[in-house]
């Protein structure tokens, strides 16, 4: 554990890539723009478009960027897991979620630290409290957005209106409250998970309100699988407030394993039905 200091001295932006070549060098740009003292780490999973290398480019042109290469394609939960273990041992006074597409504005960083800064455990930049937006969302995926955060909340006790969201900052402590390598989740489960666990140990969250854009460049990597897990879970972790057998982590994470798998196998049915039928 390193001496207590502001959040904001030395930060560490976590940024998980697979195919954003497109997006890097500017997300980077406005990075240092908004934090100049920011450490970046890029945590790719391999990305064919090569941006691994092109982050190793900028790195080389005098940019405070590490890159974590990783042999296979393994998920958002895993990247943060990873990049956050990394940067605790590398001396991060606070660790920061940004997507490296853009959605998230890096214009907001400053407000994210500030209030670590100020106390915070963890701030959420939230498209649901007043000042808040997504314009980039559709209607449908606003919806789905909308409804799987009330539900969270009601289900979990959370006091937090956008828990799912992927653009946040953690003071280095609230992290080292929480045991990461339990850390199951992937996707948006992950960022509820998270929130829930630093809710649970009675951490301070804040959510601070952004305008959230739609990806500039590239292909989007949500998916139905990706709701439902994150569906799946709550449910599971909403029960184990209140059944005793479910409160070991083990037997939630077995439970959600079953779950997925039974979910898995019925939408591999139903692909193939569909498929048949035209």
């Amino acid at each position: 554990m390193t001496e207590s200091r502001d959040p904001s001295v030395n930060p560490y932006v976590v940024i998980p890539t697979y195919n954003e070549a497109e997006n890097l060098e500017s997300v980077v740009s406005k990075i240092f723009d908004a934090l100049p003292q920011a450490n970046i780490l890029v945590v790719d999973d391999s990305s064919p478009d090569g941006t691994a290398d092109l982050a190793r480019k900028l790195a080389s042109k005098g940019h405070n960027i590490e890159v974590m290469e990783r042999p296979a394609k393994s998920g958002l939960g895993s990247a943060y897991r990873d990049g956050f273990r990394y940067g605790l041992k590398a001396g991060a006074s606070a660790l920061i979620e940004i997507d490296a597409d853009l959605s998230h504005d890096p214009k907001y960083l400053p407000e994210l630290l500030e209030a670590l800064d100020k106390g915070a455990d963890l701030a959420i930049g939230s498209r649901y409290v007043p000042g808040g937006s997504a314009p980039g969302l559709s209607p449908f995926r606003l919806f789905i957005s909308r409804g799987g955060n009330l539900y969270a909340a009601w289900i979990l006790g959370l006091p937090v209106k956008d828990a799912t969201a992927g653009f946040r900052a953690y003071r280095r402590e609230a992290l080292e409250k929480i045991a990461i390598s339990e850390i199951k989740a992937d996707g948006y489960g992950f960022q509820v998970e998270m929130a829930y666990e630093v809710h649970k140990y009675g951490g301070k969250i804040v959510e601070i309100p952004i305008v959230f854009h739609d990806r500039v460049a590239g292909g989007s990597k949500m998916s139905t699988r990706i709701v439902a897990e994150a569906m799946i879970l709550c449910t599971i972790w909403g029960a184990a407030r209140k059944i005793r057998l479910l409160q070991d982590k083990g037997r939630q994470d077995a439970l959600a394993e079953i779950v997925m798998k039974l979910y898995d196998s019925t939408s591999r049915v139903a692909y193939k039905a569909l498929a048949k039928k035209n």
